[in-house]
């Protein structure tokens, strides 16, 4: 399976090429334009390898670095333009695998990529996603499954995602713009229509009527909750 990379930066012009060039050399990249954002993809789903801003807005790069340090015991590597501050940080023993300063090469950021990873694919194990069950509805993140009732589904990548995502706050309601950040990326951002789609697609094979969903409840203009039901 290709390594899971998380690509952190507020440059949407810098993800985009980056995410690119990363998903051209064969790793699996998922980005987010904020630390909050990121950890909230990361929980999710959990990266092999962080690529994380330190110049964010909300949420700067040292303090997100804590929380993917001590909660998932993920290896960051930083990219920053100020070279001295990364110095520093370095320097502190704050936790950072390695950095990365802009501007620089596609094939200086693989080389550093590949060798963070090298060090670190022998670490020991951290724990697994847990299984997830809402109602009826199971999820398992590592072998990725659902079951409905005790019934197989299969769920192309996307809508598994989405489901996981609403079943992380089930019962609680997610905002579309949170969906989106969570399951696609800060690329499509103020897309909503991606979301209302795959909403309607999943209702599809887990609603007993898709046309008066008990489980995924729309709440009006704003987002959508996943309701217990059965079990």
């Amino acid at each position: 399976m290709a390594p899971h990379i998380l690509l952190t930066d507020d440059d949407e012009l810098l993800r985009r090429s980056l995410a690119f060039n990363l998903e051209q050399a064969g790793y699996r990249v998922s980005t987010a334009a904020s630390a909050e954002a990121a950890l909230a993809s990361a929980r999710l789903d959990r990266p092999d390898l962080v690529l994380l801003d330190i110049g964010l807005p909300g949420m700067d790069g040292l303090e997100a670095l804590r929380h993917f340090r001590d909660q998932l015991q993920v290896p960051v590597i930083f990219v920053s333009a100020r070279r001295r501050e990364l110095d520093q940080l370095l320097g502190l023993e704050l936790g950072g695998d390695d950095y990365i300063t802009k501007p620089f090469s596609v094939d200086l950021l693989l080389a550093r990529v590949k060798a963070v990873l090298r060090r670190t694919q022998h670490a020991p194990a951290t724990a697994e996603p847990a299984i997830v069950a809402v109602g009826d509805i199971t999820i398992d993140p590592l072998a990725h499954t659902v079951t409905v009732g005790g019934r197989p589904l299969t769920l192309p990548p996307r809508e598994f995602e989405l489901l996981r995502a609403l079943a992380a706050e089930a019962g609680h309601m997610v905002t579309v713009d949170d969906l989106l950040a969570r399951v696609w990326g800060a690329e499509f951002a103020g897309e909503p229509q991606v979301v209302y789609v795959h909403i309607r697609w999943l209702r599809e094979k887990i609603e007993a009527d898709p046309h008066h969903p008990q489980r995924i409840v729309t709440v009006r203009g704003v987002g959508y909750k996943l309701e217990p039901h059965g079990g």
